[in-house]
């Protein structure tokens, strides 16, 4: 069984240690110091597993794996930071119009490079949130409504609190652990 090894998921932003958010700080402090809690809550979700075990799915008829969330969460940032906020001509991550649901459906490709896609969304992310004030909006894609940088936080803060519970409950169905 190959598995990643556990340095492969230290985060580069990070000291090797998992702080709580500040409980006293500015706006921009306190929302990207959640959103990075929940990154690295995560990565540590995903964490010591063999390879394969990252595309275990749940429970039928859920096709839910750490694997999956790995691609979703990657394609949720791109799509909020680089397509909605900052607008740029990049494809859309594990979709297509055919195929809308690639990020959990097919698990080809090896989970070891979906999480540094993930980690690269996720550092592409920071440098727009550090370029970028909180009141400044990008375009709705769908709707072509603005959407300001600080509802963005909001929301990819949301998304990374209701998948870490998934991938708590996918990482005890695969080894018990738990707590992280």
């Amino acid at each position: 069984m190959t598995q990643i090894p556990a340095e492969n998921f230290s985060p580069s932003w990070d000291d090797g240690s998992r702080a709580d958010p500040p409980l006293v700080g500015d706006e921009r402090e306190i929302l990207t110091s959640y959103l990075d809690w929940h990154r690295h809550t995560f990565e540590l979700k995903c964490s010591g597993l063999p390879a394969e075990r990252l595309s275990d799915r749940s429970v039928p008829p859920s096709a839910m794996s750490l694997h999956g969330l790995i691609r979703h969460l990657a394609a949720v940032e791109r799509w909020w930071f680089r397509l909605q906020f900052a607008g740029e001509d990049v494809p859309m991550l594990y979709y297509s119009d055919d195929d809308p649901d690639q990020d959990f459906g097919s698990l080809d490709g090896d989970p070891a490079e979906a999480l540094e896609v993930w980690r690269a969304e996720c550092a592409h992310s920071r440098r727009i949130v550090e370029a970028a004030s909180l009141e400044a909006t990008g375009t709705r894609r769908s709707t072509g409504e603005p959407v300001s940088l600080r509802r963005i936080l909001v929301s990819t803060i949301a998304e990374y609190a209701r998948h870490n519970g998934h991938a708590d409950l996918l990482r005890e169905r695969i080894d018990g652990a738990t707590g992280f």
